[in-house]
């Protein structure tokens, strides 16, 4: 009997272990579930962004401030090269966004919808990337690992071969394969990494990705379980026109704050 009951437990044991442990599909599911919420949140946060950018040898960094204004971003600049502006240039920048705003205030309806309506539509192009993923990769649970003191599910990707893109930019999710780490606690992407391994053509002989083109994008928690971007770079390898193009883009992104907090404090918009 006790040699039963002992068996009956360890049973019992492995199966609460299963069902307390979530299979690839649902880690994934909630993720992006979690991403389209946070992608949805994003506009009303104001931040600071620092971009780095490589092209043809020569490299420029420039610090702005993103702040929304009725309904879509302006990028303030506050540094150039590693260095603050100095106090006429401040006072310059100061007045263009006293401009904007006045301008953006005194726009057609019409104006205004047009505005607002590329600034959604460049949102929709870079959040397709993101999340075509899902359809574009069958995943691998590989572990876990902790980054960033975040115990995360680590997952590998690799394109699954009758996948269609839905655009000409989804396309490169063809040749690409990639890894992503998702928090155990709150399904959210902490990091994602993808690269190409394989040539992409765009339009007949016009471009092609080339190996070595890869992409890196990390988040971060805002508030509550709201997670946006901290780090994305971009490294590309292409040939255009049968020029080769290649540069790298590191943006780092800090210093959010919610919109109505902002205007609370008598800030922009």
């Amino acid at each position: 009997m006790k040699r039963d009951w002992l068996a009956c437990a360890f049973f019992l044991t492995c199966v609460s272990s299963l069902w307390g442990s979530p299979t690839v599909e649902e880690i994934v599911r909630r993720s992006v579930q979690n991403t389209n919420v946070d992608w949805a949140a994003a506009p009303q946060y104001s931040f600071t962004e620092r971009d780095i950018v490589t092209k043809h040898g020569k490299r420029s960094m420039k610090t702005y401030r993103v702040v929304m204004i009725d309904g879509s971003p302006y990028n303030q600049l506050i540094a150039a090269d590693g260095r603050q502006l100095s106090p006429q240039q401040a006072k310059n920048e100061e007045r263009k966004l006293k401009r904007e705003i006045q301008h953006r205030h005194h726009q057609t309806t019409g104006e205004r919808q047009r505005r607002i309506a590329a600034y959604q539509r460049e949102r929709r192009q870079d959040h397709a990337l993101m999340s075509e993923m899902v359809k574009a990769f069958d995943f691998t649970l590989r572990g876990e690992e902790a980054v960033a003191g975040h115990r995360c599910f680590v997952l590998s990707a690799t394109p699954k071969p009758r996948y269609q893109p839905i655009s000409r930019d989804t396309k490169v999710l063809k040749g690409m394969r990639g890894e992503m780490w998702i928090d155990a606690e709150q399904y959210q992407w902490m990091k994602v990494r993808a690269e190409v391994f394989r040539p992409v053509a765009f339009g007949l002989f016009i471009a092609d990705v080339q190996p070595g083109t890869e992409f890196t994008l990390e988040q971060k928690p805002v508030e509550n379980n709201i997670w946006l971007p901290s780090h994305f770079s971009t490294q590309i390898k292409a040939t255009v026109l049968f020029f080769s193009n290649r540069s790298t883009d590191d943006e780092t992104y800090f210093g959010y704050q919610h919109v109505a907090n902002v205007e609370r404090a008598g800030g922009i918009n």
